[in-house]
């Protein structure tokens, strides 16, 4: 259990979850902003290796980290990491769909698969496929950061995978969109000049 750094739950209000479940916008607040830097100090560059400011995507992978351990830590019964497995990942997705802001029509929905639906509809809200998909993306990379070896990673388990698929062709279905990825068009070359050396017909 040792063998990775478990989550400090120091910083977060073991409350309620819901103040750090926003993983989209970076609005968390379940952990410190960084101290004021020493005016003694002299000020550090951006291509500085010691720099401590974090890119948003840094920020953001560690927001996410403390929502899935505050997450642990209110599982009833209370679950540590290295007993999580791919189904409680599976468990912590399937939560945060309360969260969502995403309309996926049901197929007895009148708007079933329509892109721009005219009125609305009583159909759930749910956690939209590219934010569930980035969201495993940046945990999966924290647990290995964190000392967690990549084949006991469970965000890298096929049956998350699996759900992830799964939840992208409902959703492309049920919404009318698709997530396929658009082929970059090569741009075409200009014509070459002509040669100083061309003969001119007169």
């Amino acid at each position: 259990m040792n063998s990775f750094q478990e989550f400090d739950s120091s910083n977060t209000d073991s409350n309620s979850t819901k103040a750090i479940i926003n993983f989209t916008s970076g609005n968390s607040t379940n952990f410190p902003p960084a101290p004021p830097p020493s005016s003694s100090s002299p000020p550090c560059s951006s291509s500085s290796s010691g720099t401590t400011t974090l890119s948003r995507y840094e920020n953001q992978k560690r927001r996410d980290w403390n929502t899935f351990g505050q997450y642990l830590r209110n599982h009833r019964p209370p679950l540590s990491l290295a007993r999580c497995s791919g189904a409680h990942v599976l468990e912590f997705l399937r939560y945060l769909d309360q969260f969502g802001k995403t309309k996926v029509h049901t197929q007895l929905c009148p708007f079933f698969g329509h892109p721009n639906p005219p009125a609305a509809c009583p159909c759930p809200l749910r956690q939209a496929w590219g934010s569930l998909d980035a969201l495993i993306g940046r945990l999966r990379a924290a647990f290995e950061e964190n000392g967690g070896k990549p084949e006991a990673n469970p965000f890298g388990a096929r049956a998350v995978r699996l759900y992830l698929r799964e939840v992208r062709d409902s959703q492309a279905k049920a919404r009318g969109i698709s997530y396929e990825k658009k082929k970059r068009k090569r741009p075409q070359q200009p014509p070459l000049p002509p040669s100083n050396n061309a003969k001119v017909v007169i």
